[in-house]
């Protein structure tokens, strides 16, 4: 007997599943105890987590969905670059029968730019994007404070998740190009190509990651949140156009890109992605590599380490000083701004002068102060079309060492077309995005369902902004016009054009939306994403091209122009009927799942 029991007490090998055990060996088993998350993991993955789960989603939710489309935003522009190569390094002979010859170094050179420039941008537009959560927030200060977590802890799981979400974000840009790139371009020496690419792109994603994270730091250690809080917005719009200015004007860098990189030409040492695509050839052709690649790609290693240093050096600092600003308080100034009061009455005189359009008005104008995610939309929006306007209206002239800008004809005339789908657009976007909706209880407590004086009114603010945007940029189109193609009737066409877009734009981009800014039910955003792109790679260089080529036949003819004008008011009054039967429509039927009960659950709150 006891031989039996110090057997039974021994450790039995692990057994099948479907082995059938006696009780009492089932008995004398010691469950298996699930392990359990530590701290430290809770926090990391409840820091990613925010990342993707903000004031911008939903109250039920998309962090995943927004992975997903975030993963696509940054995976596939290299991918199809890459599939775009292959013919360029494949087809042996030209179109008229002539052979093409293999591909010249610089023109290869060229390519490499491309996923250096994109590996900075990407970057930076992330870190850019994500600014505000890479610090504490009252949430952190006030509810994770006060429980049993160190404050030592906190700080470490907060930047292991900024250099998990950075990894990821640097990995995802740049894996899918790295599998099609070795088929698409047959280099010589694949192992040094490899290398070359991986650590040149690495590098300036890094740098693009580091830079922005140490200008926030610092900025927001030596000055405090008060006043970083009211740079900040500026400061993200310039970056935001640099970055997309860098890569809209690819192409035409990489059609001087040798004659920018001579050995006398100094300012090409001041430019990040010359610093990477030196790493690049540098790796890739050793010391074969023209001389200033060696020089730049030194650069690009420094950059690279001054950028980590400075990130690591800051934000500590930052980290203090924002959570102590948290801790005080902001100061909040209760009353009107005597500079916008002016403004305001004005607009109740002349495009808001019913009650309901100017509470609509001034729900968006608060929703946009209060939430700093939906300005993060905005300044996205406008950099980019920024960004499309100075690589439109400039041109790169080199001459020798030296190199200018100088602007162009047809350029200038897109100037206003670009403004004023990008505002229109980015406005739609921002009105319509994934938000927690908090601030809907009180148009459903007044007037229940939206009608069409409120949503009109939306469409009247939005088209208000565009009008002004587009009139600025038809002024500046006017300036920048050289002198002997500019007269009354460019300045007139141009005006002319540019409320007209503007007003066609907004019915166009408003004829489905059916509810007031911020308070409409959350899309399906897996299913719109795919369709998302269309209105930008479709119908924006549609517009500008149509619009450029209509202009000069517009200033030739009074009566030319006179019959544009009526068939755009004709579109326009089609549009609004388009839009008022919908609206009717919409406003009699009846939502069969809306629920009453859940009325509470839409405020934000929970039990």
């Amino acid at each position: 007997m006891p031989v039996v029991q110090r057997a039974a007490r021994q450790p039995r090998p692990s057994q099948p599943r479907d082995t059938v055990l006696s009780l009492s060996v089932l008995a004398q088993s010691a469950p298996e105890e699930p392990q359990q998350t530590t701290q430290f993991a809770t926090l990391v993955r409840h820091f990613f987590d925010r990342f993707f789960t903000n004031e911008m989603a939903s109250a039920e939710g998309d962090a995943k969905t927004r992975l997903v489309q975030a993963a696509c935003a940054l995976g596939v522009p290299g991918l199809v670059v890459a599939l775009y190569l292959y013919p360029v390094y494949h087809l042996p002979h030209g179109p008229v029968g002539k052979y093409w010859g293999p591909r010249s170094y610089w023109a290869q050179a060229g390519d490499h730019y491309f996923y250096v420039a994109f590996s900075l941008v990407a970057m930076g537009l992330v870190t850019i994007f994500e600014w505000d959560l890479f610090f504490p927030d009252l949430l952190d200060v006030f509810v994770l404070s006060s429980l049993p977590v160190k404050a030592g802890r906190l700080f470490r799981a907060r930047i292991t998740a900024i250099f998990v979400l950075i990894a990821a974000a640097l990995f995802d840009s740049n894996a899918l190009a790295v599998l099609v790139l070795p088929a698409a371009t047959d280099p010589p020496h694949l192992f040094r190509f490899l290398a070359a690419h991986i650590v040149a792109v690495a590098c300036g994603g890094i740098f693009g990651a580091a830079f922005f994270l140490a200008l926030e730091g610092i900025l927001l250690g030596l000055l405090g949140e008060r006043v970083f809080r009211k740079l900040a917005l500026g400061l993200q719009g310039i970056s935001v156009v640099a970055l997309f200015t860098v890569l809209f004007v690819y192409p035409a860098v990489c059609g001087v890109l040798r004659a920018l990189l001579q050995p006398g030409n100094r300012a090409a040492l001041w430019f990040p992605p010359f610093w990477f695509l030196g790493i690049y050839q540098r790796i890739l052709d050793g010391s074969a590599a023209p001389l200033i690649f060696s020089s730049l790609a030194h650069i690009g290693f420094g950059a690279t380490a001054v950028a980590l240093a400075a990130t690591a050096a800051s934000y500590p600092a930052a980290w203090w000083r924002k959570t102590r600003g948290l801790v005080e308080g902001a100061v909040r100034r209760d009353g009107q701004n005597l500079a916008t009061a002016p403004v305001h009455r004005v607009l109740h005189a002349t495009l808001a002068r019913t009650a309901a359009c100017r509470a609509v008005w001034h729900f968006i104008d608060q929703n946009l102060v209060r939430v700093p995610r939906y300005r993060m939309v905005l300044v996205m929006y406008g950099g980019a079309g920024a960004a499309l306007v100075f690589a439109a209206v400039m041109r790169l002239r080199v001459g020798g060492s030296h190199f200018s800008f100088v602007f162009s004809p047809d350029g200038v005339r897109a100037a206003v077309p670009i403004v004023a789908f990008w505002t229109v657009s980015g406005l739609r976007s921002t009105f319509m995005a994934p938000a927690d909706q908090r601030g809907r209880w009180i148009f459903r407590a007044i007037l229940g369902k939206a009608g069409l004086p409120q949503v009109r009114a939306a469409q009247r603010w939005a088209f208000a902004w565009s009008l002004l945007l587009s009139e600025a940029a038809a002024a500046f189109a006017c300036a920048a016009q050289p002198a002997a193609l500019r007269d009354w009737r460019f300045a007139a066409v141009q005006a002319i054009v540019a409320a007209t877009l503007s007003l066609l734009l907004t019915d166009a981009f408003f004829l489905r939306i059916k509810t007031i800014p911020f308070t409409g039910a959350r899309p399906n955003s897996a299913t719109n994403f795919a369709l998302l792109l269309i209105p930008y790679l479709g119908f924006f260089p549609a517009i500008v091209l149509f619009t450029v080529a209509l202009e000069p036949m517009l200033e030739a003819s009074f009566g030319r122009l006179a019959a544009a004008v009526a068939v755009a008011c004709g579109a326009h009054f089609w549009l609004r009927h388009v839009h008022c039967v919908g609206m009717e429509e919409h406003v009699l039927q009846i939502d069969a799942d809306e629920d009453q009960e859940d009325f509470p659950l839409r405020l934000g709150l929970r039990y």
